[in-house]
């Protein structure tokens, strides 16, 4: 890590290192099992002669050979042909859903012992530390798409096990739009770009994906969540992870438990404003996954309470909702949730395409003492996640690529298939042989062999639910209503946001009177809002659905509010907006706020450091205060033009997304007498009140304010 005394020394431009000299940056991870194993795939060119792809040392790579300086080029240019044919066939498909994404190595920490209830060795050791990967993703736009929609976003890990490769395929919301997997290519279909003209572009703000929801109301707990602050979330570092599954624990006596698994950040789950999502994703596309790899780079390793819900098999009728339904929650209320372990994010990629590319997760990637539920979106999902890579990643060997390629030993049958790396030996790829003494052989579940829990079904072969699956709205009511009124509000925006890009009167009058099953002045507002006349929630019930019970109705779901959150002031930004010439004190205030472990950034009108010595981060032209939690404005007794020609927008967008903002010095050609007065806002003649700021920093919104929506 860089010499923090040094970083406010004047920057030496002449004897300056490529790194940038503002950026802490720690040693990366590199002491697991999994950073080993993938050592020996990296290529570090660093110092090493130019060769091809088979080892041949070149003394020439810009020009093509040719008969004569101006002549024709020649066939026979070997290298020119390697070079031009590997680059045509670097892409591959990307991700049907998923497609862009960012990855981090991290590490599971076991906290308590859970041998109880499972086997699976990652949970039944408390201090046992187990290598994982993560891929965050959002579900709907291209790889190329930005960072920011309304979207859910997955939340996918593979722990690498000493009994096998562990993946949990998640979401940072608990439910899914669907329950069964067969609707799965439906529901893909109608949220991506409409076929006809392929937009809009990472929305669902279209008529298709809301057709689709009004006729399939099972997906109305998970739109009332993807309206919500959850579908845009101000970090990756500050959101959920759920499975959303009901999986089984399997102890060493093979008694099963249902068990659910959730992982909930230490920073508190935040969200941005819609407004202020909007403007983040025009003027910097990318500023979710940099944000990630920044903290990560910095040694501000995020961290989760990885937990579960357990529920006793005998248990598995005794609630309003069946607990197999990938549309309901597990209420904490009623099924509370155990700290069981933490994830930290430790290391960035060394290689966006090795690894965050070409990581494989499948949910039917599972060790001893854990086991599939019959919810019928998992099983679809069990044979879809391995079926996609073969076309994707080129084969069925992609279990060898270093990223996707397990720490403990591979001994099978398998053979050969494109890309096949493993050079194996001996005659025998069958079983069983006399040969070679029946190898590889079964292990006995005794001593880790895999056995799949002996389950008892009774039932006939058809296609249709049960009535446990057809309460639609229960749980979606409840969700609404454990909310704050500003988080409901959010939701009635959204809706009426999303609803005026449905070109259609018909959808949206069909989704209003759907959605007045959940809470009819909800549906009554955003009715208004679209021009839908007024919500008719029997007719806007799918018969094929049933009513909730009073029971069902009156679930609690506080856990879910943001308000209820945990709120720190840990890496939040804190952009300081001011004059290059000034005097101030840049210094001890940076000092202040490092030590509140949030993160420094001056902003002046050019790169030049400040008087006392501080870097400026960024120019007045290259950042937007929505990327800034919050801001300072240090007022100068003769401010310059380019001070004030930018400082009203810096301040005005502040204030319209309920930011903390604090102005040192004269206030009144920037805020109105009222805007001073506003919760969150603070007017001082200097920076002694550091203390307050940080505390409203930590409170990061003031919803009393006016002035935005």
């Amino acid at each position: 890590m860089a010499n923090k005394e040094d970083k406010n020394q004047k920057y030496d431009f002449k004897k300056a290192p490529l790194t940038p000299p503002d950026i802490d940056k720690v040693e990366q991870v590199k002491d697991n099992a999994k950073q080993k194993d993938l050592e020996t795939n990296k290529v570090d060119n660093k110092g090493k002669a130019f060769t091809t792809n088979k080892g041949l040392k070149m003394a020439e790579d810009e020009f093509s050979l040719k008969a004569g300086r101006r002549g024709p080029t020649l066939l026979e240019d070997f290298h020119l042909r390697e070079k031009i044919m590997h680059f045509d066939h670097e892409r591959i498909p990307e991700r049907i859903v998923h497609a862009r994404g960012v990855g981090a190595h991290g590490v599971f920490k076991c906290t308590k012992d859970m041998s109880e209830y499972t086997k699976a060795s990652l949970f039944t050791q408390e201090g046992k530390e187990t290598p994982l990967f993560t891929r965050i993703s959002t579900v709907a736009g291209f790889r190329g798409s930005t960072d920011t929609p309304r979207d859910v976003r997955g939340f996918a890990l593979k722990f690498y096990t000493d009994e096998g490769n562990y993946d949990i395929v998640g979401n940072n919301i608990p439910v899914f739009f669907i329950q069964d997997a067969i609707k799965f290519p439906d529901f893909v279909h109608a949220v991506k770009p409409e076929p006809d003209t392929e937009v809009p572009q990472a929305q669902s703000a279209h008529d298709t994906f809301w057709d689709f929801v009004s006729k399939n109301q099972e997906s109305a707990h998970t739109v009332m969540w993807a309206m919500s602050d959850r579908a845009i979330p101000l970090s990756l570092r500050m959101m959920d992870g759920f499975a959303v599954h009901t999986f089984r624990f399997v102890n060493a006596e093979g008694k099963g438990t249902f068990v659910r698994f959730q992982w909930n950040p230490q920073l508190g789950v935040h969200s941005r404003v819609w407004d202020e999502t909007l403007k983040v994703s025009g003027n910097d596309p990318d500023s979710q996954r940099k944000d990630l790899y920044d903290a990560i780079d910095e040694g501000n390793y995020p961290v989760w309470d990885f937990c579960v819900q357990l529920l006793p098999e005998e248990k598995e009728f005794d609630y309003p909702f069946d607990i197999l339904d990938p549309t309901k929650v597990w209420p904490e209320e009623d099924i509370p949730k155990v700290k069981i372990g933490e994830i930290t994010l430790n290391r960035n990629v060394d290689n966006y395409f090795a690894e965050t590319e070409q990581v494989a997760f499948n949910p039917g990637n599972v060790v001893p003492g854990i086991d599939f539920s019959n919810d019928p979106l998992l099983q679809g999902r069990l044979f879809s996640y391995t079926d996609t890579q073969l076309l994707r990643l080129g084969g069925p060997n992609f279990a060898q690529i270093p990223i996707n390629r397990p720490i403990s030993e591979v001994h099978n049958n398998q053979r050969d298939g494109w890309h096949q790396h493993m050079i194996n030996k001996g005659p025998v790829s069958y079983h069983k042989s006399a040969i070679d003494d029946q190898s590889p052989y079964y292990e006995s579940p005794e001593n880790g062999g895999y056995e799949h829990y002996q389950e008892k079904i009774d039932g006939r072969a058809i296609k249709d639910r049960d009535d446990s699956f057809r309460d639609h709205f229960s749980q979606a009511t409840s969700f609404y209503k454990s909310l704050s009124k500003v988080e409901q509000e959010h939701i009635k925006n959204a809706f009426s946001f999303e609803l005026s890009k449905v070109k259609r009167p018909e959808i949206r009058q069909n989704v209003v009177d759907m959605f007045a099953n959940v809470d009819k002045d909800m549906a009554t507002e955003i009715a208004k809002n679209v021009g839908a006349d007024t919500p008719n929630a029997e007719r806007g019930f799918d018969p094929v659905g049933i009513k909730a019970s009073k029971e069902a109705l009156e679930v609690k779901m506080p856990e879910f509010s943001q308000e209820n959150t945990i709120f720190k002031p840990d890496t939040l930004k804190v952009g300081i907006y001011s004059d290059s010439d000034d005097d101030f004190d840049f210094k001890s205030l940076v000092k202040s706020i490092k030590n509140s472990k949030a993160k420094a950034e001056i902003i002046q009108a050019d790169l030049q450091d400040t008087k006392d010595g501080v870097m400026v981060t960024h120019r007045y032209e290259t950042i937007h205060p929505v990327l800034e939690d919050a801001l300072i404005i240090v007022v100068p007794e003769k401010p310059s033009h380019e001070f004030s020609k930018n400082v009203g927008e810096f301040a005005k967008e502040t204030f319209k997304h309920y930011k903390p903002l604090w102005i040192i010095g004269d206030a009144s050609d920037i805020l109105s007498d009222d805007q001073q007065k506003a919760d969150g806002v603070m007017v001082t003649k200097d920076s002694k009140d550091i203390d307050k700021f940080i505390e409203n920093l930590t409170k990061q919104r003031f919803w009393d304010r006016d002035g935005s929506n």
